[in-house]
């Protein structure tokens, strides 16, 4: 009963030696480190997010070459770009078949109006055509601008998350290790196979 008492005693001083021992003189935050550690202050940048938003809109595609993520630019500007002329297009034939409506209406001659030389009028396109194209036109310009819409807020909020994303850490170190896990109650059991993913942090 003494012997383990004397034991128990020498394995708290051990203890407490060893841990006191390890104390060290560099503090970062409040919390103790040993030996040179040295931060990357351009690690982590929580404006990074923001500015690379901001840039995105200010010019399209300029956060996604703040993120140095080159070769989504031309994809940005190809969406964008489409979509807009799409809209210009659209626009300008709306306005082409609302102006030749409205002379119609006038009762004078449009441009889907032929005279031949007999001084026969014909029409190329009937009152409810026009009437028809001018809907399908101004919803597909309007559908258009939405898409436009749509292709700059998403190039923001994807640079803005690109950003955020590019401080974590990705490095490619990753293992497989195959593990064979027997079952000490069955041994006469089939072996069974599986696989089994670990997360190590």
């Amino acid at each position: 009963m003494f012997l383990s008492k004397k034991i128990l005693f020498i394995l708290c001083v051990f203890i407490t030696i060893t841990i006191s021992a390890q104390k060290d003189s560099t503090q970062v935050n409040g919390v103790q480190i040993k030996g040179n550690i040295k931060v990357d202050s351009n690690y982590f940048n929580p404006l990074s997010p923001s500015k690379a938003a901001f840039y995105s809109a200010v010019f399209p595609g300029l956060g996604q070459i703040y993120n140095k993520k080159y070769w989504k630019v031309p994809v940005v500007w190809a969406a964008m770009g489409t979509s807009i002329y799409f809209y210009l297009d659209n626009n300008r034939e709306y306005k082409r078949y609302r102006t030749a409506f409205k002379l119609r209406e006038a009762g004078l001659k449009d441009e889907f109006t032929t005279v031949d030389t007999e001084g026969n009028t014909s029409v190329l396109i009937s009152r409810n055509g026009l009437i028809s194209a001018q809907k399908t036109l101004k919803s597909n310009r309007d559908l258009s601008l939405l898409t436009t819409v749509v292709f700059y807020v998403l190039q923001i909020v994807e640079a803005s998350v690109n950003a955020h994303l590019l401080q974590f850490n990705t490095n490619d170190n990753l293992s497989f290790s195959p593990t064979v896990i027997s079952n000490p109650t069955n041994s006469y059991e089939i072996p069974k196979f599986g696989l089994k993913f670990k997360l190590s942090f």
